[in-house]
């Protein structure tokens, strides 16, 4: 299982890393090759590289858990990555925490508690 948490929170650290580095490049250019440049400039920031390289690592850590566990058992854990993003990009974004994203939220929840059951 531990492997299996591995993979949740390196796959919650890249795409929080991912999405604070294009958060500040600003919007998408409308012009294909200014937008092959933008994403591509992209390959430049060290943060970025940072996040490839924790959810490649994440990948790593997923394919040693499958050595280990059956995949109806721990893939439904890996909906931990949801409910981990959505509570530091309220805090980090300032993204909008809504009833319906709580109760979806809540039943993400009992659902992995239901199926780590079963």
């Amino acid at each position: 299982m531990a492997l299996v948490l591995c993979s949740v929170v390196l796959t919650t650290c890249s795409q929080l890393i991912v999405k604070w580095r294009v958060s500040l490049a600003g919007p998408l250019p409308l012009d294909l090759v200014k937008k092959a440049l933008f994403v591509i400039g992209f390959l430049r920031d060290p943060w970025i590289l940072l996040g490839i390289f924790a959810a490649f690592c994440a990948g790593l850590s997923w394919m040693a858990a499958m050595t280990k566990l059956e995949l109806s058992f721990a893939y439904p854990f890996i909906s931990l990555s949801f409910v981990l993003v959505f509570v530091f990009s309220a805090l980090l974004f300032h993204e909008a925490v809504t009833a319906p994203k709580v109760v979806g939220l809540l039943l993400i929840i009992a659902g992995i508690i239901v199926t780590g059951r079963g």
